[in-house]
């Protein structure tokens, strides 16, 4: 069977399912909860029937997420019980970092012996990361000031329980968490900032040696970034089950119904969100020239993941994929990837302010206008290199309160749909970073998309799985 209309099927059989859930929802026709069920789990047939027409691992991921809402929702404790798979996903995303990072990196700067290149590319990068994140800190503060989602808010029971003691960032804290004690110490709390760094530094001494000495060990990096990038391909033919996973977790313990008592913050940071993507990036992609169409193809999988696991570094291997697919070129790619993971945070940068003005909202504290900008300010800086745990930016959060006497039941609030949130802002992460490479890319003067980048996504994809 060759699956000729399955595409139409599939969209017969969801619409069906979603024109019954309206129906029912605002009671114009009363309808069976079994038949309901019935129709959705018929839908989901007909999204395994497309898959299976499709062949695509990001078709599949997307269907996963489907698949796990409507467990999450149907069978909540069964839900809930998954989330071991979402966790053994993340863990073996986890293992493929560092050495990737250090791989690529030092090949990246020592192969080509052009450090001056290093250095122009860095202070590009910050540079282009300052203004981007900036943007987005003022961004979140307008919309929070707008929205004041936080206002009128009383202090809801339960709120004498405490959350976990996050004292201040000092400044002198902030920079010391920058350089690496210990490498192996680094790699095993998943300090990407810290990798960074003595990659960077390993690949500079790597170029200054005598040729003799310094082929053996680009030839032993060039090797350890090819296998880790098929060790990633490997992995992620789990990713449809681990994202499922972490969906129907989500949905489990939360509920489809978790937006009605935050949907006000809930829909500002969506909003705000939507208004830095229109209104930043995409004007910025168009003024470089970046081919819209095909970046968003390949970026299609990378922010899947990010939104499913709520963790930017779980998309990191793949996103770097896809940005060397489009001709960006892997020295680049190397550099300014993990770098923005530090310094580059858009998404988790405008949550950031706006959640805090957020708290101060619902306790009742009137910041003046000079006082939210020392907190965008203080924001700017703590709020780097926290991509690589999902809700790290929890802590960050927690601290800044600490810093400006504001209290922390709020936060509890926030607790509850932060996960939401999370998946909207992490995808926007991914997509600043992947922006930024092709940004950096042309700005070098070194964007050469592929001829074959007409292709379909998945052709390239499957393409790639088959060199393997």
């Amino acid at each position: 069977m060759k699956f000729k209309n399955i595409g139409l099927v599939a969209l017969i059989v969801v619409s069906i399912a979603a024109l019954l859930a309206f129906l029912n929802h605002y009671n114009i026709i009363p309808v069976n909860q079994t038949a309901l069920m019935f129709s959705r789990w018929l839908a989901i047939a007909g999204l395994f029937l497309y898959g299976l027409k499709k062949k695509s691992l990001t078709t599949w991921i997307l269907i996963s997420m489907v698949v796990g809402a409507e467990i999450g929702h149907d069978y909540p404790e069964a839900g809930i019980k998954l989330q071991v798979l979402s966790k053994v996903f993340l863990k073996m995303i986890k293992t493929i970092i560092a050495p990737l990072l250090f791989a690529t990196l030092v090949y990246g700067i020592a192969g080509h012996s052009d450090l001056k290149q290093v250095g122009r590319m860095g202070w590009k990068s910050i540079l282009y990361f300052e203004v981007v994140t900036t943007i987005a800190l003022f961004i979140g503060l307008a919309a929070i000031n707008i929205s004041q989602a936080g206002m009128g808010i009383t202090l809801p029971p339960g709120a004498h329980e405490e959350l976990p003691v996050v004292p201040p960032q000092s400044f002198n804290d902030i920079i010391l968490h920058i350089f690496p004690e210990n490498i192996a110490k680094s790699i095993a709390d998943g300090a990407i900032l810290q990798i960074v760094v003595f990659s960077i530094l390993f690949g500079i001494a790597l170029a200054m040696v005598k040729e003799d000495k310094r082929q053996p060990m680009l030839k032993a990096t060039e090797s350890l970034s090819e296998v880790m990038f098929k060790f990633t391909n490997i992995i992620m033919y789990f990713a449809p089950i681990g994202v499922g996973a972490a969906i129907a977790y989500t949905v489990g313990h939360m509920g489809l119904g978790i937006l009605v008592n935050l949907f006000q913050l809930l829909i500002t940071l969506y909003v705000a969100l939507l208004v830095f993507l229109m209104g930043v990036l995409l004007p910025i992609g168009l003024m470089v020239g970046v081919p819209i169409k095909k970046f968003l193809q390949a970026i299609a999988e990378p922010v899947s993941i990010a939104f499913a696991t709520t963790s930017s570094e779980a998309a990191l291997p793949r996103a770097m994929e896809a940005m060397e697919r489009i001709g960006v070129p892997r020295k680049i790619v190397a550099f300014v990837m993990p770098t923005g993971y530090s310094f580059n945070l858009d998404g988790t940068t405008l949550y950031l302010s706006l959640a805090s003005i957020f708290v101060a909202q619902a306790a009742g504290i009137h910041f003046t206008f000079g006082q939210q900008l020392l907190i965008v300010f203080t924001l700017m800086l703590t709020s780097k290199g926290v991509a690589g745990v999902p809700r790290a930016s929890l802590v960050i959060l927690l601290g800044t309160a600490s810093s400006f006497g504001m209290p922390v039941w709020p936060i509890f609030i926030i607790l509850g749909i932060d996960e939401l949130m999370d998946m909207a802002r992490t995808s926007v992460n991914v997509i600043g970073n992947c922006l930024a490479t092709v940004v950096i890319a042309k700005w070098e003067g070194e964007f050469h998309p592929p001829a074959e980048l007409s292709a379909p996504n998945e052709a390239r994809i499957h393409k790639l799985e088959d060199e393997a």
